[in-house]
């Protein structure tokens, strides 16, 4: 009997919160706090653009270091093979 007795109340409870919960609604937003929210939400985008452009300009600059180096490093190669040359008929 008394298990029969917790098993209802808990059942009573188990629904009672669910109602409660599912009764609770979002209040409307005013204009102003619409406002705000939207103020909000166009700085996030912006912010997330010049994140983007920030990003596509450190790849460009990288790609140039990367050009950059390998060229120099081809012209190293270059003077050091015609460094080579120059030595070897010596001999």
């Amino acid at each position: 009997m008394k298990r029969l007795v917790l098993f209802v109340v808990a059942l009573v409870f188990a629904f009672s919160t669910t109602v409660m919960a599912a009764d609770k609604t979002v209040p409307a937003q005013t204009p102003a706090q619409a406002v705000a929210a939207e103020k909000a939400e166009v700085k996030v985008d912006e912010a997330k653009v010049k994140a983007d452009v920030k990003k596509a300009k450190a790849k460009k600059k990288a790609k140039k270091k990367v050009k950059k180096a390998a060229k120099k490093a081809a012209e190293k190669k270059a003077d050091e093979a015609a460094k080579a040359a120059e030595e070897a008929p010596a001999k």
